[in-house]
């Protein structure tokens, strides 16, 4: 009896051959893999164990305009583990998290919940000594990365201006948010290779080299910062008030030399942060600016050609009906008549009214709009607000009346201080900047220059002038200003609260050349007083003194000299002999 395969003796050939191709087959890949197609396999295993590391890029650094550093990266170090690698490593979990710092219980239900997973951060920005501590365990599954921190060396004096950065190094308030493309580095890459658990071989190469961010020059002087951030933090304590905002600009180039703001907070330690105190008010908050808007009224109303300085307004008896609404004054005039520099000193409500009703309010209007209210400063400012200036298809007299002494727009304390310095600047308005300026701007004439000198000399009234606001005086100096006193309007309900006020004063200095105006407000004082002229002028008096010395500028209000009787020479000489 024959095989069954012996009667089809070519299956069994067929099946040799084939057998034999594919081992050909086989040997022929083998053989053009290694040989001829060898880039193939070493791609693969490239792929498999060459890994691309980025290299951490220090973010640029921010100075004042001297120079001094405000924000800097210093190195960290970031501890990440592999929950597959440390799931063989439990015993060893306890000494992990108290060389973390953290809770063992915590860290062990955190790694279990993660155990199917490659990676999860384990503490990030420990400095590198720190760092150190933990791998020097040498726990399986625990590695390190490189970072950057950003570390504020002026803390609280420079919070609002600078902003801070998150935990990936990123802008996320104020100058860092703004210029976060400017100040942001490029990351390198280094290549390595890594065994199958991930831990590394060898470094092979450095593939792109980091590239630090630009370094960024901010107009703020910091001896300047440090100065207005002491004398509003002790002026908020000393009257109780609920917080506060000073702007210092320079007068010819619009930079902004110091912006402070109270409450305010550490970007170093952003631990139980309150968000109130993160608020850049000088920018954010806006508010009814009062009396301060009465010089820019008088701007308006000298610039028709119908008013002079010398030119006088009956205000007895204090007070003025218009339907239900009556305008007010809080000093009351000897003789009941007050030429126009003298409703600036007393603050006449009634007088600066009747002024206003003469020339209308779209002329008020006009010139305020000029100055930049109701408008952007152009800083860029994250979150910056325009404020509001009412335009009115027909000016009735409350209307009129209300805006020419300070109602019914708002502002921030940043525009204010704009409007003094171009008012200081002959009429000329110049854009503002956070950034160190180079040249000086150009600027645009917006305000006559004889009507803004006329304006600078009234404003010297208000604070020399007898019943003036003489605590804004600066011994050596001509000092130009105006105080302000603005009820608070109501939050969810209609009109003023009572006994709420904010309390103002603007102004510039020296007269004689202008070079610094500031702004300053202190929201809701306590201590059972309120005027500008008593809560914010001593502030103002004493940050210009300061500024003005700091900056080298000359006075310009000093005594003349005491001319002294020289003795006789040969008198003198007898004397001496004696």
């Amino acid at each position: 009896m024959k095989l069954d395969g012996a009667l089809y003796p070519w299956r069994f050939r067929l099946v040799l051959i084939l057998l034999a191709l594919m081992v050909a087959a086989i040997a022929w890949r083998i053989v053009d893999l290694h040989v001829f197609d060898h880039d193939f396999l070493k791609g693969q295993g490239d792929a498999r164990s060459m890994r691309h590391i980025p290299i951490p890029a220090h973010r640029g650094l921010i100075t004042d305009r001297n120079g001094e550093p405000l924000a800097v990266s210093t190195p960290v170090t970031t501890l990440w583990g592999n929950p597959k690698e440390l799931i063989g490593a439990r015993d060893q979990w306890a000494a992990l998290a108290k060389a973390l710092g953290q809770d063992a219980k915590a860290l062990t239900e955190r790694l279990e919940q993660l155990a199917g997973r490659e990676f999860t951060y384990l503490a990030r920005g420990l400095t590198p000594e720190q760092g150190q501590t933990v791998l020097d365990l040498k726990i399986p599954g625990v590695y390190a990365l490189e970072e950057f921190r950003r570390f504020y060396p002026a803390g609280e004096v420079t919070a609002h201006v600078l902003g801070f950065t998150d935990i990936d190094d990123r802008g996320r308030e104020g100058m860092e948010l703004a210029f976060d493309e400017w100040l942001a580095g490029v990351p390198g890459k280094r290549q390595v290779l890594k065994d199958r658990r991930g831990r590394l071989i060898r470094d092979v190469q450095v593939v792109q080299n980091a590239k630090a961010g630009k370094t960024l020059e901010l107009s703020i002087d910091l001896r300047l910062q440090y100065l207005a951030h002491r004398e509003l933090r002790n002026a908020i304590t000393e009257v109780g008030a609920k917080a506060g905002t000073l702007v210092m600009l320079d007068v010819k180039t619009g930079e902004v030399l110091a912006m402070v703001n109270q409450p305010t907070y550490n970007p170093n330690n952003k631990r139980n942060l309150n968000p109130a105190a993160m608020r850049n008010r000088a920018l954010v908050d806006v508010f009814e600016p009062g009396s301060t808007m009465k010089p820019l009224s008088m701007s308006a109303a000298l610039e028709t050609g119908r008013w002079k300085p010398e030119d006088r307004v009956e205000v007895a008896p204090g007070r003025l009906q218009i339907g239900r609404y009556t305008i007010r004054d809080v000093s009351r005039a000897e003789g009941g008549v007050l030429d126009l520099t003298g409703i600036l000193i007393k603050s006449s409500n009634v007088g600066m009214s009747k002024v206003a009703f003469d020339i209308g309010g779209a002329s008020i209007y006009s010139l305020m709009q000029r100055v930049g209210f109701g408008q952007d400063t152009g800083l860029g400012f994250p979150g910056e607000r325009v404020g509001n200036l009412p335009n009115h298809r027909e000016w009735r007299k409350a209307e009129t009346a209300t805006l020419s002494y300070g109602y019914g727009l708002s502002v921030t304390a940043v525009q204010l201080a704009h409007a003094y310095a171009t008012l200081a600047n002959d009429g000329r308005s110049v854009p503002l900047a956070l950034v160190r300026q180079e040249q000086q701007p150009e600027g645009v004439q917006v305000i006559s220059p004889s009507v803004a000198k006329s304006i600078q000399g009234m404003l010297q009234q208000v604070v020399e002038a007898p019943g003036g606001a003489f605590r804004a005086k600066v011994p050596g100096y001509h000092v130009a200003g105006k105080s302000g006193t603005a009820r608070k309007t109501s939050v969810g309900a209609k009109g003023y609260k009572e006994k709420s006020y904010r309390s103002l004063f603007a102004g510039f200095a020296p007269t004689s050349n202008p070079r610094i105006a500031m702004a300053v407000v202190i929201d809701e004082p306590s201590n059972g007083t309120y005027f500008g002229g008593l809560i914010s002028a001593p502030v103002f008096g004493r940050v210009m003194a300061g500024a003005l010395r700091l900056m080298n500028v000359a006075p310009d209000n000093l005594p003349p000299p005491v001319e002294t009787k020289t003795a006789d020479k040969e008198a003198l000489g007898q004397g001496e002999r004696i």
